[in-house]
């Protein structure tokens, strides 16, 4: 997989690998909700609709990006499609895994004390932030890049260790664990600082001055694309594609948030009078007492 690069970049690749994790996740996945969900929920439902289809995409967001031919082009010719494998693993795959898990699995998984104080120190929003924006800029160093590619151990850690952190990054916004989110404005906020570092590294990208990455500098061309304007896509599907995405949950959560609570508030609707019926005006000349006739 990590030969020298061949003058075919579309040829089938084979990853059985990937094919074994993801038979792995949905197998693990269907055995906890079918055999272990049943047991462990007493009232309501083992999983609900919303979460069947965040497996459905997650899963198959997972595979499209580690298999062929996205795995091969990214590794072998254009960085621009490596970032965008990136992409995948950050801002996709992570929100739905979360989305998909049951709180009562999350519960399970981490039912010891030890493990839930190590989970709930490391999805502080401060942390988790912290740790996914170090992965970010950690993994555009070139001689780290450069390396991982021809390296299968260290490429794979590197894909666990991108995926890891952006699991933590999301859960303070749709974690399993309700108790754990942010309020609507801190996770705008919160988003928006996500959005920010990886500023640095894209303009890095778009702004350089011949092949950042000596591993992708090769004689053969994917559509036509050279060695600098694949650095510049990359630069743009890291700045602008991100940004875009973090930015249309912020718009979201603000209109779901605050829009509809003022509109709410400020609704110049006229109001319906209330009905006055035959049985409160004779209740009200029960309760009156009788006019008295003036003494002569």
């Amino acid at each position: 997989m990590f030969a020298a690069v061949n003058t075919q970049p579309w040829r089938f690749q084979q990853h059985i690998e990937v094919w074994v994790l993801v038979v792995a996740v949905t197998a693990s996945y269907i055995y906890a909700i079918r055999v272990i969900g049943p047991r462990v929920v007493t009232s309501g439902r083992v999983m609900t609709r919303k979460q069947l289809v965040a497996v459905v995409f997650g899963v198959l967001f997972l595979w499209l990006a580690s298999d062929w031919p996205i795995h091969d082009i990214s590794e072998e010719y254009l960085y621009s499609v490596h970032m965008f494998q990136h992409m995948v693993y950050s801002y996709f795959v992570p929100p739905l895994i979360l989305i998909a898990t049951p709180s009562w699995l999350f519960d399970l998984i981490f039912a010891s004390r030890r493990s839930r104080t190590v989970m709930q120190f490391m999805t502080k929003p401060v942390v988790a932030g912290l740790l996914f924006n170090c992965v970010v800029m950690i993994t555009h160093i070139p001689a780290l890049v450069n390396q991982s590619v021809s390296n299968g151990p260290l490429h794979y850690a590197l894909h666990v260790l991108v995926v890891t952190t952006s699991l933590l990054m999301w859960f303070p916004i749709c974690g399993p664990d309700r108790s754990r989110h942010l309020g609507y404005g801190a996770k705008m906020i919160y988003l928006f600082l996500m959005s920010v570092v990886p500023t640095v590294p894209a303009a890095w990208l778009t702004f350089a001055e011949g092949a950042v990455y000596k591993h992708y500098d090769i004689a053969v061309r994917v559509w036509g694309l050279s060695v600098t304007t694949d650095q510049q896509l990359a630069g743009a599907i890291m700045k602008t594609g991100g940004s875009i995405f973090l930015w249309s949950i912020m718009i979201f959560i603000f209109f779901k948030r605050f829009i509809g609570k003022f509109f709410a508030e400020a609704s110049y609707a006229p109001q319906a009078e209330p009905v006055l019926t035959f049985d409160e005006v004779e209740n009200v000349f029960k309760s009156t007492a009788a006019p008295q006739e003036p003494r002569q």
